[in-house]
């Protein structure tokens, strides 16, 4: 407070702008302020124009940029991909047949062997039995005749022995076809000596010679 009295100048509006030659020197150091800034602003907005518009005609782009980014981008890719590796060989275990060098059971063929053929087997037993008998004892041919027939044969001429005189009893077969008969006779009449001849027309005969029992 003051001791003097309030007078015109005192009355200053609360709303009212700030009057006097103060202001005018604030307002005029704000312009020398910005005036710089602004000059420089507008500088740099039309070198950024110019760059944008006046570069690209001149063939600056930014493909190197974009390739030297991609080639960075693939060699950090293939550098962080790990290295391929080798796989293992296959154990001996694992390794084929084949390729071991030794077979295995499956791949080695079984062989049965095949049940061979008896004389009983191939036996036809329907073909006619002639039994001669060259031997001094009387009723020899019609005994074994009767041992013939008794083990299923079909006898045909039984008699005395008219030929040449026989060392040792023998059975005489016409042709390879008999000779399985001729064995089966042989093995029946305890013979063992058989002859192929065709000399008697018959397919098969039986010679007793001396000693035969």
């Amino acid at each position: 407070m003051t001791k003097y009295a309030r007078d015109e100048f005192d009355r200053v509006p609360e709303t009212s702008t700030r009057q006097g030659v103060h202001r005018a020197v604030a307002e005029s150091r704000r312009g020398r302020r910005l005036g710089p800034i602004l000059a420089v602003g507008a500088a740099a907005l039309a070198v950024g124009l110019l760059a944008f518009l006046i570069l690209p005609k001149l063939g600056f782009s930014s493909a190197g940029s974009t390739q030297a980014v991609s080639a960075e981008q693939g060699g950090s890719s293939a550098a962080a991909s790990p290295a391929p590796t080798a796989s293992a060989p296959a154990s001996p275990a694992s390794a084929s047949p084949a390729a071991s060098g030794t077979p295995s059971a499956a791949a080695t063929p079984s062989v049965t062997p095949s049940a061979t053929p008896t004389a009983a087997a191939a036996v036809d037993k329907t073909q006619p039995v002639a039994v001669f008998n060259s031997t001094a004892t009387a009723g020899l041919a019609n005994r074994v005749g009767g041992t013939v027939s008794t083990a299923g044969w079909t006898v045909g001429t039984l008699g005395n022995w008219g030929g040449a005189p026989q060392p040792r009893s023998v059975i005489f077969y016409a042709g390879a076809a008999q000779k399985a008969n001729a064995e089966a006779l042989g093995k029946l009449l305890g013979i063992p000596t058989m002859v192929d001849s065709a000399e008697f027309q018959l397919p098969l005969v039986v010679v007793l010679a001396p000693g035969f029992q």
